[in-house]
């Protein structure tokens, strides 16, 4: 797995270190059909995620991943490369969660995040808010799924304090 693209390890990567428009790459990590099938057992028992001969019947002709399955992979991938193993203050949610393909056993599937927006947060200064684009991908460069993130940060250091707006708080004018 790599660091692509950042010019710290995750163990010195602050919310600075997130630059708009930058994208990451990581991976591959591939599902096989025994992890599929037990994944599928205990948590989305549907015939195309648990009998590889039953899921044949179905419109995918095949065992796939569930996309909860599909989901937790990607997200191993995202929190061990692209995550701050020291500013990560979790995240709100995700948006625009979709599968747009099916993942079959074997897959190699590699995550690409873009980074859409950071911002200071207003309330709490001493981080930020870093929304990203996520891309999961398998050996042939289809999206199979995608979701934008949120994700809180704290800051390295805090802003500097603009000299007018301190002038003024101080005067009382």
């Amino acid at each position: 797995m790599s660091e692509s693209g950042f010019s710290v390890s995750r163990e010195e990567r602050y919310f600075e270190d997130y630059v708009a428009g930058s994208v990451h790459e990581f991976g591959p990590v591939s599902l096989d059909e025994t992890e599929i099938v037990d994944f599928g057992k205990r948590f989305v028992p549907q015939p195309y995620h648990v009998d590889a001969e039953l899921a044949k019947k179905t419109i995918y002709k095949g065992l796939i991943a569930s996309g909860w399955h599909t989901a937790a992979a990607m997200m191993r991938v995202y929190s061990d490369n692209y995550l701050s193993a020291v500013a990560n203050l979790g995240s709100p949610g995700v948006d625009e969660l979709r599968w747009n393909k099916p993942v079959r056993p074997g897959d190699r599937l590699t995550v690409r995040v873009t980074v859409l927006e950071t911002r200071r947060s207003s309330s709490k200064p001493d981080r930020g808010i870093v929304n990203s684009f996520l891309e999961t991908l398998n050996q042939d460069g289809d999206v199979v799924m995608s979701m934008k993130m949120i994700n809180f940060m704290t800051a390295r250091r805090a802003p500097a304090q603009d000299a007018n707006n301190t002038n003024q708080n101080e005067g009382g004018a």
